[in-house]
């Protein structure tokens, strides 16, 4: 049998800024294209790192609450918007932006002023519009991290005045993978992995699967060298609060499920996708007004958005 190989079957940029990668890894052994798959899915999705906005602070502006004069958007929109800006960063440290203009404009992502080591992907990103000719002065704070973090669980959460946002620091949309059957002429038996990966544009699906593949490889290398226990000693204290799902704390309007589905699970207390998974899908169609529609609704976009199956 040969040795295991990889490349890369397509690569493509769509016009929202996501990026499409297929790759093959061939000539794998019964079992492996499984157990690899799997293992580059939950590395992908988990493990990879960004950087996202983590807090804004308003001139004049106290809490999520109040109004800016001359804006067309309240607070709260505001903060919505900016959560769909991808940010590409060459450093870890917390970093800071501004933004100050006069109206009436339409305030785009490429009017924050970034330092040298943050790029915006999408710099025609919306973020709000000023209709009179007040002045709008907003400071970002930016930060690095890994799957999602709420509001509450700020890394900078001492910083006075700054209204906080939930970040999404991962960079993976989607992976799926399919393992094929494949026969040589001597009917000897091996298979194949075929992994999609769709990126926010801050990776290319090639970085992603490098960078994961070199995680696997320095975790095991730990094993290897015999660090493991000493690492894990130190360290379980303080990271025994940490969830080991990175899907844990995403709060459930992520997910963007209609008025009627949502507005059941939040009076049933459902508010993270870390408390959905506690009701299996028998439970879930308990709840009331939440029918067999809402239901199908809430697995489908489960599976479509962040690739959970509830059995």
């Amino acid at each position: 049998m040969n040795h295991p190989y990889i490349k890369c079957l397509k690569s493509e940029k769509t016009e929202s800024g996501i990026i499409f990668g297929q790759f093959l890894i061939n000539s794998l052994r019964p079992g492996q294209g499984l157990t690899i798959g799997n293992l580059l899915r939950r590395v992908l999705l988990g493990d990879l790192g960004g950087t996202s906005i983590t807090g804004i602070r308003i001139a004049g502006i106290r809490d999520e609450f109040s109004v800016i004069i001359g804006v067309r958007e309240d607070i709260l929109e505001i903060l919505l918007n900016l959560k769909g800006i991808v940010l590409k960063s060459k450093t870890t440290e917390p970093q800071f932006g501004r933004l100050k203009i006069q109206g009436p404009a339409i305030i785009t992502a490429n009017l924050i002023q970034l330092p040298s080591d943050l790029e915006i992907i999408n710099p025609n990103h919306y973020i709000a519009t000023i209709s009179t000719n007040n002045m709008v002065e907003i400071e970002f704070r930016f930060e690095h991290g890994k799957g999602y973090q709420l509001a509450g669980q700020s890394f900078s959460a001492k910083s006075e005045d700054f209204l906080q946002i939930d970040a999404i620091f991962m960079p993976i949309k989607k992976v799926d993978f399919k393992v094929e059957t494949v026969y040589d002429n001597s009917n000897n038996l091996s298979e194949r992995l075929i992994l999609d990966i769709w990126t926010n544009g801050a990776i290319t699906p090639e970085e992603a699967i490098s960078q994961a593949a070199q995680l696997i490889v320095k975790l095991f290398g730990t094993l290897v060298d015999n660090n493991l226990t000493s690492k894990i000693l130190e360290s379980s204290n303080k990271e025994s609060s940490i969830p080991m799902d990175p899907y844990t704390n995403i709060a459930i309007e992520e997910l963007q499920l209609s008025v009627r589905a949502y507005n059941c699970l939040k009076r049933a207390q459902i508010n993270t996708i870390g408390d959905l998974l506690e009701y299996s899908p028998e439970k879930l169609q308990q709840l009331k007004n939440f029918g067999r529609k809402s239901a199908d609704e809430v697995f489908v976009t489960l599976k479509t958005k962040l690739g959970i199956i509830l059995k």
